[in-house]
């Protein structure tokens, strides 16, 4: 981790580090949070080789630019300038007291409800019509959560009536009012650039100065999200699912590793393959070109 003048290292995660102000004794007592993305990508639990490199910048910008599209939705941003060393990397955050769950929408059949599918033609376990493909756009927007693993275990769904054993009836209800709203709005905002929002999950906790239910950890990035191309999604044929974020990169080990001991190292024409995808998405959302400066 980086040594920087007012902050210490906290947390080294997969693919993210968290630093305390060097006044902090603890991250119970922290104030504040610098999240910094690094270029590492992970998949299946593991962390990958090679890094992305310029990953953690255009994912950073990426959620800075769906914060401010969604700027009425109480969120974790203090609005301070991270230290100029990870400036391009990093946000500085208020500790929320997060809820032990994950808040994931499903607009469409893919990944871990493509599978629970077609085991039990159930999503979330809500049943689902038979006859459905993967891929398929879902009769209704499906709020699906999942519950937060401890470091090295697996995330795992769960019902919504296992979330309100969690977290209580009236939080649960305003947890799926507020990821469903959320979805709807970036999803409307996707579709107009052209990119199908296929499904997302949010983190959510209580903000200690205002008590609001506030929207924290990284938004809409393509590490947190499905995304496809709109056009090629019409059009149909072997392409319609071809992602913009790292489904890429589960597709390949998938295809290439048995599960077992140390992932593959991945080919570099792929972690080319995908920065151009996070670039594209990029793009194509905000109207802007990234330039990664590192």
């Amino acid at each position: 981790m980086t040594t920087l003048a007012d902050w210490k290292p906290l947390y080294s995660g997969k693919v993210r580090e968290l630093y305390i102000p060097v006044s902090a004794s603890s991250g119970d007592d922290a104030d504040r949070l610098l999240i910094v993305a690094s270029d590492r990508i992970s998949a299946f639990d593991h962390i990958l080789d090679p890094e992305v490199q310029g990953k953690g910048e255009i994912l950073t910008a990426l959620s800075a630019w769906w914060f401010s599209q969604l700027s009425d939705v109480p969120n974790h941003l203090t609005g301070e300038a991270p230290p100029a060393e990870l400036a391009s990397r990093s946000m500085v955050v208020t500790p929320l007291r997060m809820f032990p769950v994950e808040c994931v929408v499903r607009g469409y059949l893919a990944g871990s409800g493509w599978k629970e599918y077609v085991q039990s033609q159930t999503v979330g376990g809500i049943p689902q019509p038979a006859g459905l493909s993967e891929g398929d756009r879902l009769p209704e927007v499906l709020f699906t959560p999942a519950t937060k693993a401890a470091i090295g275990d697996h995330d795992e769904n769960i019902t919504y009536a296992q979330m309100v054993a969690i977290v209580g009836d009236e939080v649960a209800s305003k947890l799926r009012e507020m990821s469903l709203s959320i979805y709807g709005r970036a999803s409307e905002i996707a579709r107009s650039r052209g990119v199908i929002l296929a499904d997302t999950k949010f983190e959510f906790g209580v903000h200690p100065c205002t008590g609001e239910i506030a929207l924290g950890d990284e938004v809409l990035t393509s590490d947190s999200s499905r995304y496809w191309d709109g056009e090629l999604y019409t059009e149909g044929g072997i392409h319609r699912l071809d992602s913009f974020d790292k489904q890429l990169v589960r597709n390949w080990l998938s295809a290439h590793w048995s599960g077992e001991g140390a992932p593959p190292r991945l080919p570099d024409e792929l972690v080319a393959h995908t920065k151009a995808r996070y670039l594209e998405l990029y793009s194509r959302l905000t109207g802007q070109a990234f330039t990664v400066s590192s």
